[in-house]
C-alpha cells in the first residue's frame, strides 16, 4: 500500500499539483455549460441551468461525506498500517454510494417537485431546470460510487491517479455537452444527460485504477475480504458516526448556497444568471484551494493515525502557506481578468452589467474564504464530524440572519452576507482547533 512521502514543501506541492490539474478541469466544465447555454442568448435557460444546478448539487453532495468520510478513515488507517481495512473501507464505501445512488434515482420525481417547489424560479425557469435535473438523476449511482473512490485515493496519497479519473471524467463531460446541446439540441436536459454519462465512464476508469498501486483490483480486495471484516459493527458505527455529521455539515453548507441562488432568484432572471456567472469564481477558487485542503487532509489524517502531534501541526502549516499564496493570487488574477471571463460566458448585456458591477465580491473570497476551505480539510482529515457540523451549522444560520437583514440592499446585501459565511464558517472552526491539537497523541 502507498506510504506517505514526507513532510515538506516538496512533497506537499507534489501531492498538490495533480489535486489542482484535476479540479481544474472541473470549473472548466462548469465554463463550457454555462457558455453553451449562455450563448444562446436566453437568459431564461441560463437561470434554469444555473438553479437545476445548485439543486442536484444540493441533492447528491447531501451525499459528499462518501469522498471526506473516506478519505479521513483510509488515511488513519494508513497511518496505522492496517492494509486490509483499507481494502475493505473501498468496498464499503462504493456500495454505499451505488445503493444510495439507486435510491435518490428511484425517488427523482418527489425530489424534484419538491426542490422547484421552495425556490423562486418562475414558470419558464423551473422548467429548464426540471430538465436538466432529470438528465442529471440517471448519473446518480455512479456520482455517489465515484464519491467515495475519489477520496479512498486521496485518503492514500495517490492523487495522480484521482486527477487521471478526473481528466477523465470531465472530458467526456464536455464532449457529451457539447454533442448533446449543440449537436442534438437537447438543451438543458443534455447538459444534464452529458454529466450523467461522464460520470459512469469515471466509475469505470476509477474501477481501472484501483490496483496501480500493486495491491490488486477491486476483485481481489472482494477475495481477500471476509464478510466479517467488511461488516464489522464495530467500524461500520465508526463510519456511519462520521458520515452523520459530515451529512449534517454538507446539507447545512448546500443549504447556504440553495438560500443564495433563491435570492438571486427574488431579483429577477438577470440577477440569477449573474450570480451564477461570477459563482464560477467562486468554483475556481474552491478547485485551486481544495488542493491544499485534500493534501492537508490525507497528511492530517496519516499523522492522527500515526498520533503524531508534530507531524499534525507541520501539516497545517506547510499547507497553509500555500492556501494563503493561492488566495491572493486568484484574487488579484479575477480582479484583473475577471471582466473579460464575463464577456465571455454571456452575450446578455443585462447579466453582463450585474456581473462585472458585482465581480470585487467574487474576487475577494479566495482571500477570506482561503482560512475555511484549509481548515475543513484539517478538521476532515482527522475525522472530526462534529465540529465540522457545528461549525457548518453556526455559518449557515449566521448568514441567513444577515442576509435577511440586508435584503433590503437587494444584490448588495446578497453579496455581503455571502462574503461573510466564509469568515462565519473560518471562525467557528479555528476557535475549535487548539482543542484538536491536544487530542493527537504524543509530539
Amino acid at each position: 500500500m502507498t506510504v506517505a512521502p514526507s513532510l515538506t514543501r516538496r512533497a506537499i506541492f507534489a501531492q498538490a499539483w495533480p489535486i489542482m490539474l484535476g479540479q481544474a478541469s472541473i470549473p472548466f466544465v462548469g465554463i463550457v455549460d454555462t457558455a453553451v447555454i449562455g450563448r444562446s442568448g436566453d437568459a431564461a435557460a441560463l437561470a434554469g441551468v444555473a438553479l437545476g444546478a445548485t439543486l442536484i448539487g444540493f441533492v447528491f453532495w447531501s451525499f459528499g461525506f462518501l469522498r471526506m468520510g473516506m478519505t479521513g478513515l483510509t488515511s488513519q488507517a494508513q497511518g496505522a498500517g492496517e492494509r486490509r481495512e483499507v481494502e475493505a473501507l473501498l468496498l464499503r464505501g462504493i456500495a454505499i454510494g451505488i445503493a444510495l445512488g439507486v435510491a435518490i434515482f428511484a425517488l427523482q420525481v418527489p425530489l424534484g417537485h419538491a426542490a422547484l417547489a421552495l425556490m423562486a424560479g418562475g414558470e419558464t425557469v423551473s422548467a429548464e431546470a426540471a430538465a436538466y435535473m432529470h438528465g442529471r438523476f440517471m448519473g446518480a449511482p455512479a456520482a455517489l460510487a465515484v464519491y467515495a473512490l475519489t477520496g479512498w485515493l486521496f485518503g492514500l496519497g495517490r492523487t495522480r491517479d484521482a486527477l487521471a479519473l478526473q481528466l477523465v471524467m470531465n472530458t467526456a463531460n464536455v464532449g457529451f455537452d457539447v454533442w448533446f446541446v449543440t449537436g442534438l439540441g437537447w438543451g438543458a436536459f443534455g447538459v444534464g444527460a452529458g454529466t450523467a454519462l461522464a460520470e459512469l465512464v469515471a466509475l469505470v476508469t476509477g474501477l481501472a485504477l484501483v490496483g496501480r498501486d500493486g495491491a490488486g483490483t477491486v476483485l481481489a480486495f472482494f477475495r481477500r475480504a471476509t464478510r466479517s471484516q467488511v461488516l464489522d459493527p464495530a467500524r461500520l458505527k465508526q463510519l456511519f458516526a462520521v458520515n452523520r455529521d459530515i451529512m449534517i455539515r454538507t446539507i447545512s453548507l448546500l443549504l447556504l448556497f440553495v438560500w443564495f441562488a433563491n435570492a438571486g432568484a427574488r431579483l429577477g432572471a438577470a440577477a440569477l444568471a449573474a450570480n451564477h456567472v461570477l459563482l464560477q469564481f467562486i468554483t475556481v477558487s474552491a478547485c485551486v484551494l481544495d488542493a491544499f485542503a485534500f493534501t492537508a487532509e490525507a497528511r492530517i489524517g496519516h499523522a492522527v493515525g500515526g498520533r503524531s502531534r508534530t507531524d499534525f501541526a507541520r501539516a497545517i502549516r506547510l499547507t497553509g502557506e500555500f492556501s494563503l499564496l493561492a488566495g491572493v493570487l486568484l484574487s488579484a488574477l479575477f480582479l484583473l481578468g475577471g471582466g473579460a471571463v464575463i464577456d465571455f460566458l454571456t452575450t446578455d448585456p443585462q447579466v453582463r452589467e450585474v456581473a462585472h458591477r458585482f465581480l470585487p465580491f467574487a474576487a475577494l473570497i479566495p482571500l477570506i474564504g482561503m482560512p475555511s476551505w484549509l481548515l475543513d480539510g484539517v478538521f476532515i482529515g482527522a475525522t472530526q464530524g462534529r465540529a465540522l457540523r457545528n461549525a457548518a451549522m453556526f455559518a449557515t444560520l449566521a448568514y441567513i440572519a444577515l442576509d435577511l437583514a440586508l435584503r433590503s440592499e437587494g444584490q448588495l446585501g446578497l453579496w455581503i452576507a455571502f462574503c461573510a459565511s466564509y469568515v462565519f464558517r473560518a471562525v467557528a472552526l479555528g476557535w475549535q482547533l487548539p482543542r484538536l491539537s491536544r487530542t493527537i497523541g504524543h509530539a
